[in-house]
């Protein structure tokens, strides 16, 4: 139990990693403030010589002060929550390159020359059998998919998988689509899509959570196509559906009122968090990792960097409610 994070500091020329056993869903709080208080945050944590693998660790960041470098990852609510929190960033970090780590781990790890495969198993990438399910009473797709047909036109549906799942199966994922009955018209913004271009033997992806071995194309099965992977970026695919089936926006206000709130409290208290998760369960039966009982005890930012975000956050707030 936990949410497990990774925090790797670089400073003049050296790095070193640091662990959390709750501080994944915290990841973005921590950084808001920018790059003095994220350093001390994370220095104030466990030194660890060990990697999280994908399975494990939940959220990370990596503050590169020589270069001027911030990766970062948790999982997002919401498609607006993950855009507030790249958008405050941006604010917050000036003249940083902070980008979101897809990858995971391996975005990490690349960028301190190890490769992106130091922390996965070995051997080639999982797949499955081709899978198509439409649920026509779904307005909340985890993710859009898109089919350009012979003819040229576009059809789209919504899904309850994610982007990258729909490429484990191969293309034969293209002839059920070919024969789909339609989905709901989604009413929420998904995490990401994927479009098929059969005709150009192209797959493209975007996505607002981690996509762990994006890098490693092709997948079996995709021989001889090509992966224009996007990031974050949802404007390709929503400039290829159709009409009656837009991507459905939302106001980005609500989500960055959300990143103000609580700036400044500490995290809650690790013990009672278990005590409710294993309230009613028999004694013999309760085996609790010794980690867990550490709590995320961030350094909390100074007043003045928590005026200069509450300022940064106001200012995001009004700009984005003009328009």
């Amino acid at each position: 139990m936990g949410a497990r994070a990774q925090y790797v500091v670089v400073e003049g020329g050296a790095w070193q990693r640091y662990y959390s056993h709750w501080g994944a869903g915290r990841v973005v709080t921590d950084l808001l403030p920018g790059p003095a208080a994220a350093t001390r945050c994370f220095r104030a944590n466990e030194q660890t010589d060990t990697w999280l693998d994908g399975t494990w660790c939940e959220g990370a960041a990596l503050v590169d002060h020589d270069r001027q470098v911030l990766l970062w990852f948790t999982f997002a609510d919401s498609w607006s929550d993950h855009a507030a929190a790249r958008t405050a960033l941006a604010r917050t970090w000036p003249g940083w390159d902070v980008r979101f780590a897809h990858d995971g781990i391996g975005d990490l790890t690349h960028h301190l020359g190890l490769g992106r495969g130091l922390t996965r198993p070995p051997g080639p990438a999982e797949t499955s059998d081709p899978f198509w399910y439409v649920d026509d009473e779904d307005t909340e797709p985890w993710s859009v998919v898109s089919l350009r047909l012979p003819d040229g036109s576009v059809r789209a549906w919504g899904s309850g998988r994610e982007p990258y799942e729909h490429l484990t199966g191969g293309p034969g994922l293209i002839d059920l689509l070919g024969t789909s009955p339609a989905s709901a018209v989604p009413t929420d913004m998904p995490l990401g899509g994927v479009h098929f271009d059969p005709a150009a033997r192209t797959v493209s992806l975007w996505a607002v959570q981690t996509v762990v071995g994006v890098h490693d194309w092709p997948l079996p099965g995709w021989e001889g196509w090509t992966l224009d992977f996007h990031g974050d970026d949802h404007t390709r695919q929503a400039g290829l559906l159709p009409a009656a089936f837009p991507l459905p926006l939302p106001p980005l206000p609500v989500a960055l009122r959300r990143l103000g709130k609580g700036l400044g409290t500490p995290p809650p208290d690790p013990g009672k968090i278990l005590a409710l998760a294993t309230a009613g369960a028999e004694a013999a039966s309760i085996v609790v990792n010794p980690a867990a009982l550490v709590p995320h005890e961030p350094v909390a930012p100074t007043q003045a960097e928590l005026a200069g975000l509450r300022a940064a956050l106001d200012s995001l707030v009004a700009a984005a409610a003009a328009g």
